[in-house]
């Protein structure tokens, strides 16, 4: 059986969407892979899994753009 753990959760408070980064683990083995779960307004989910090399390189570019833009910000609450 796969295995899915919930890292975080938060809501985007622009769009008022959930989002949840998952580690998938699948029992056919491999790399182990992070699961973005977006949840729209009602009951539509955007889903991917994305590798390690991927989101390491999604991060830093998030990173690139959003520090100078956010030194002021608060970040989002995590849901329980």
């Amino acid at each position: 059986m796969d295995q899915i753990t919930s890292l975080t959760k938060f809501r985007n408070p622009f769009g008022n969407q959930e989002i949840e980064l998952q580690e998938a683990c699948y029992e056919a083995g491999g790399t182990p892979m992070l699961r973005l779960r977006i949840r729209e307004r009602g009951a539509r989910f955007t889903i991917f899994d994305v590798d390690p090399t991927t989101a390491k390189y999604w991060a830093e570019e998030m990173l690139k753009w959003a520090t100078p833009l956010a030194a002021d910000s608060t970040p989002p609450t995590a849901e329980d």
